[in-house]
């Protein structure tokens, strides 16, 4: 979901990191009224980055990454996970890709916009009271399926914007990669959100996992 450095002019790339900044203030503001809060964003980031670098391979007109998206999300929940993925791109530009940090807003935005969408269309019912929810297997594969279409979406998106032409045969072949990250990171998803609803008593108060049951 990166996008290389030198398609999108100053501009365009300074449009983009206002957008994600305010993206950022208006779902992350209360992040500071809550420390708990804070502190599912640091570790959506740290379980977000280590995703990252564990499998990332370029494919096409950008890179496919193993995100974890909706592990993160019904992990930590929605405003953590969407701050983490700003942090934790800019984390990862400092350490290993500090040419992506010219795209910082633009990469951001790519992984926010479809999270956002997949949250009001899929998820958010889990985390709007405080009742316990079922993760049933078929909400798993919608909310992967959304947000992924969502992210190869926001790459044609940029690409089109771009003032380096880029065939549409390379974001094809970008698009068609994530299809077994569809099929695979359910899998993932449904095994960490079990084994963490099994630990969240020994876990105690102080735990970050959304209070969800596997069914």
């Amino acid at each position: 979901m990166h996008i290389e450095p030198g398609v999108l002019n100053a501009t365009k790339l300074v449009s983009a990191n206002a957008a994600a900044i305010t993206t950022l203030a208006t779902f992350g503001a209360g992040l500071l009224r809550q420390p708990i809060l804070l502190l599912r964003a640091g570790l959506a980031a740290l379980f977000f980055s280590v995703f990252m670098e564990i499998f990332h391979l370029p494919v096409g007109a950008s890179e496919l990454h193993f995100v974890g998206a909706s592990a993160v999300y019904m992990l930590f929940g929605f405003v953590p996970t969407l701050v983490a993925f700003a942090v934790g791109l800019l984390a990862q530009g400092l350490v290993f890709e500090p040419q992506d940090l010219v795209h910082l807003g633009v990469n951001s935005l790519s992984l926010m916009l479809p999270l956002i969408v997949a949250h009001r269309l899929v998820g958010q019912r889990f985390f709007a009271s405080e009742d316990k929810l079922a993760v049933r297997w078929a909400t798993v594969v919608r909310f992967d399926a959304v947000y992924y279409t969502g992210v190869v979406a926001m790459v044609g998106f940029w690409l089109a914007l771009g003032d380096v032409p880029t065939p549409l045969i390379q974001w094809a072949i970008f698009a068609i990669s994530y299809l077994p990250l569809v099929l695979v990171e359910p899998v993932f998803t449904w095994g960490i959100v079990k084994l963490a609803h099994r630990n969240r008593r020994r876990l105690g108060a102080a735990t970050t996992v959304a209070d969800l049951v596997v069914a």
